[in-house]
């Protein structure tokens, strides 16, 4: 694919500015964000004996950082905020892709 097909597709170019991308042609292709507290494994025994109330405890403390995941891919870190009753994500760091 030529370059300039590759900028009229939106798609970004190798050394090139974010303000030159035309990002409309993506723009509407739905994702999965994901916003990631903590992980922990259990046995399937112990997952079944949970009910209303239960605390199962994660690998992360309180005030460390979240992951964020776009389509099951690390893309961010941050923070959770409250918004207007509802919980919700600050970023706080952008991860590079290991491929760049």
């Amino acid at each position: 694919m030529a370059e300039e097909e590759v900028q009229e597709a939106g798609v970004a170019i190798e050394g090139g500015d974010a303000e030159d991308v035309n990002l409309d042609s993506i723009s509407d292709i739905p994702v999965e964000v994901s916003a990631v507290l903590g992980r922990t494994t259990m046995p399937v025994s112990q997952l079944l004996k949970l009910g209303r109330g239960a605390v199962v405890k994660l690998d992360r403390k309180v005030g460390e950082a979240i992951d964020i995941y776009v389509n099951n891919r690390l893309v961010a870190r941050g923070e959770v905020v409250i918004v207007e009753n509802r919980i919700g994500i600050t970023m706080t760091e952008i991860i590079r892709s290991s491929k760049e």
